[in-house]
């Protein structure tokens, strides 16, 4: 071996006497628990390190203080889960518009994809069916749904702002707008590569029909389909139809309802939970018995509430801010923790078992769903777990005391202040 010099010693000593000093100048704390130290921690003394000199879109990067500053426990990274309906584009029509986030514009959504969609009074979104199930939440106006179950039982509903409807997959359906400013909904389908533009529509099927066949098909002369149209509708302007009885009337005729209802009120339900911060609804098939493969929750958070730290074990979550603004942080393993900025009209998506929290930063009340492809919901208070486990195991896993543990809620209290 070569010999070390003194020297060498002495300059090796200097520097280990430097880095203990800086790693003793940043060293890991209470609130900033990484080495390095995460966050314009870094720039004590150099505060042009937070600063942009290059290209920037001021209007985005201040929607988004926390991808901007990040908090100093945020550490590593995460796929994209923000992504909106605000920049997605419209397709309109004479009758309404819509526009939609799937997996192709999203790509770590994979269990849900999103439509925002809009009729006007009369508006139809023309007869339709899809290879995937649909659920739906209308935030503004009313929307008249008719649906057939495979025993040709027809259900005709109105679903006012705050119900939901949901539609099995392969059922056929159409929706129109009847409110006086007709209606605007979400609809979310059971798959994320699903898309509102490749559904199978009733007249592009007839249009690419024989004659003859059709003619033999509904047992009436050839020329009663020499006007129908040659290309799908989509969304249309139609006539408001008259009082729900008579079209339920005609629909059902002999055959009558089916067993369950295509539509469920969930902004009028009882909340699940009501605290000082909030209060959340769900609907899943336990209060919605057709909802066989999506449960949701409506969540309202008053400003500077929280809904609690928790997870869900039985499947990923999809969220939409249809009211207020929030800051949602998500934890994975590595440990990796991100925080993201969200506004009205915006969508989250959070894995499944993925540790995370959404806090109110706006000064009115964040109100947001909360979707999952699941029949039932799901999820798992931190507070909860730990207010159930023996207190000497919690005491020493985080070295706190006994009497801190027990004052823990152990109620599950989801919305926070309780």
């Amino acid at each position: 071996m070569d010999k070390v010099s003194r020297r060498d010693v002495l300059v090796s000593t200097a520097a280990g006497g430097l880095m203990t000093a800086a790693t003793h100048a940043h060293a890991a704390t209470f609130g900033n628990p990484d080495l390095p130290p995460q966050g314009a921690i870094n720039t004590e003394g150099n505060p042009s390190s937070t600063t942009i000199i290059g290209p920037n879109n001021p209007a985005i990067s201040g929607q988004f203080p926390a991808a901007l500053s990040p908090p100093p426990t945020d550490v590593g990274s995460l796929p994209m889960f923000w992504a909106s309906f605000n920049n997605a584009p419209r397709r309109i029509q004479n009758g309404g518009w819509a526009r939609q986030v799937t997996q192709a514009d999203f790509q770590i959504s994979e269990e849900i994809a999103g439509v925002n969609m809009r009729l006007t009074r009369g508006g139809i979104r023309e007869l339709h069916w899809h290879v995937f199930a649909e659920w739906a939440f209308v935030t503004k106006g009313t929307c008249r749904i008719t649906t057939i179950d495979q025993d040709g039982r027809a259900n005709v509903e109105d679903v006012h702002q705050g119900g939901l409807w949901y539609f099995p997959a392969g059922l056929p359906h159409s929706l129109q707008g009847i409110g006086e400013d007709g209606c605007e909904f979400i609809l979310c389908f059971d798959n994320g590569h699903a898309s509102e533009y490749d559904t199978l529509l009733v007249n592009e099927w007839m249009a690419h029909t024989p004659p003859e066949v059709l003619a033999m098909n509904f047992a009436v002369p050839v020329e009663s389909f020499k006007n129908i149209p040659l290309h799908d509708l989509y969304i249309f302007q139609g006539k408001v139809p008259g009082p729900l009885s008579e079209d339920q009337q005609q629909a059902q005729g002999d055959a009558g309802p089916p067993t369950l209802r295509s539509s469920y009120p969930l902004s009028e339900a009882a909340p699940a939970k009501k605290t000082r911060g909030g209060e959340v609804r769900i609907a899943d098939s336990s209060n919605f018995p057709a909802s066989k493969t999506i449960a949701a929750a409506l969540v309202r958070i008053h400003p500077k509430g929280m809904r609690e730290m928790h997870w869900h074990p039985n499947a990923d979550e999809w969220l939409y801010i249809i009211e207020g603004e929030g800051e949602l942080t998500v934890f994975e393993t590595g440990p990796k923790v991100v925080t993201q900025n969200f506004n009205a009209g915006d969508i989250g998506y959070v894995k499944r078992s993925q540790g995370h929290y959404l806090r109110n930063t706006g000064l009115t009340d964040m109100v947001y769903l909360e979707v999952f492809r699941s029949s039932y919901f799901s999820d798992v208070s931190l507070s909860d777990w730990l207010a159930h486990t023996p207190p000497a195991m919690v005491a020493q896993t985080l070295n706190v005391d006994v009497e801190t543990i027990e004052r823990f809620p152990k109620n599950k209290p989801v919305i926070l202040p309780i």
